[in-house]
């Protein structure tokens, strides 16, 4: 082995060491740390009003307070049930990273210490939406149909890179509610230890999406910088699914066209995503034959 790679796989077990060394430390049980017996105050937002995708339109002004919290609430359940989407395609990618390596590694024995946490989160995010009143926890027929594509194909490049962008994306979005202290106390002990874990998780993915970029050929780079875009533009469409207008007593259809133009949760979008874009940027996975798609999904500007 040359004194660079033995550079490099020392990097590697010395930041997998770190992260275990951390998630040894700082674990979080929801089951046991978070009261689930507690009503949620029907008057109590889950995210910040201005972060609600219909905040500011003719059909959020139509709401009464009351029913504007409900549809916060019902957004938050959606993205919950979106990330339980996501984790569960994560976890398949972690599991089969570690099937084709030596679990001997401190980097692969972290992959199965994210998996343990995201087992948890998942869960987490679960007991939330029934908490909620949210009727279901699956994710849209369109997403689930791209997820089984991703299984297929078992890219576990692709999977550092999703997992980059969707935790990036919900930490932008939980640390502004944990920092918000008029907003629902489960919501926002649910986001506080997802925000904890998950700075870990961004941690391991980073440094494995940048060796694994370095090694790609000129053409498998081009065919990665759009799929990426696609799951960027598929994993931000599940966030909001139009089952929360319904529940609001609003057209899905409409209401929806309505949110996607409007320049406050266009706004949330972007500054929700702009680390995993800068991250994105700097390695050169998104560039000018590629923006297209980032911007059609209101991750760029």
């Amino acid at each position: 082995m040359s004194d660079l790679a033995l550079t490099a796989a020392d990097a590697r077990e010395q930041n997998a060491e770190r992260l275990l060394r951390v998630s040894a430390k700082h674990s979080h049980d929801p089951l046991t740390e978070i009261d689930w017996d507690a009503p949620i105050d029907p008057d109590l937002f889950a995210l910040p009003p201005h972060r609600v995708a219909l905040y500011g339109t003719q059909l959020w002004h139509r709401l009464t307070p009351r029913q504007q919290a409900r549809l916060s609430t019902h957004q938050l359940a959606s993205v919950t049930s979106a990330g339980i989407w996501f984790e569960l395609i994560l976890m398949n990618g972690l599991v089969r990273h570690v099937y084709d390596g030596d679990l001997t590694t401190r980097h692969l024995q972290y992959a199965l210490t994210e998996v343990a946490d995201e087992c948890r989160h998942s869960t987490m995010f679960a007991k939330y939406i029934v908490k909620t009143g949210y009727p279901s926890a699956r994710p849209s027929k369109r997403a689930h149909r791209r997820g089984k594509l991703h299984l297929l194909l078992n890219d576990t490049t692709m999977t550092f890179a999703g997992a980059i962008f969707v935790e990036e994306f919900t930490d932008a979005m939980q640390r502004e509610m944990i920092r918000d202290e008029s907003l629902q106390p489960l919501a926002r002990s649910v986001a506080k230890i997802h925000v904890i874990e998950e700075a870990r998780h961004i941690g391991y993915a980073k440094p494995e999406l940048e060796r694994r970029w370095a090694r790609m050929s000129p053409v498998r780079r081009a065919v990665f910088r759009q799929a990426i875009g696609v799951l960027a533009y598929e994993a931000v469409l599940e966030c909001v699914n139009p089952r929360i207008y319904a529940l609001a007593g609003l057209d899905p259809a409409q209401a929806r066209a309505i949110a996607e133009a409007n320049p406050h949760w266009r706004q949330a979008k972007l500054d929700w995503s702009r680390k995993a874009v800068e991250f994105f940027r700097e390695l050169g996975i998104i560039d000018r034959h590629s923006e297209a798609i980032w911007r059609r999904a209101s991750l760029l500007a």
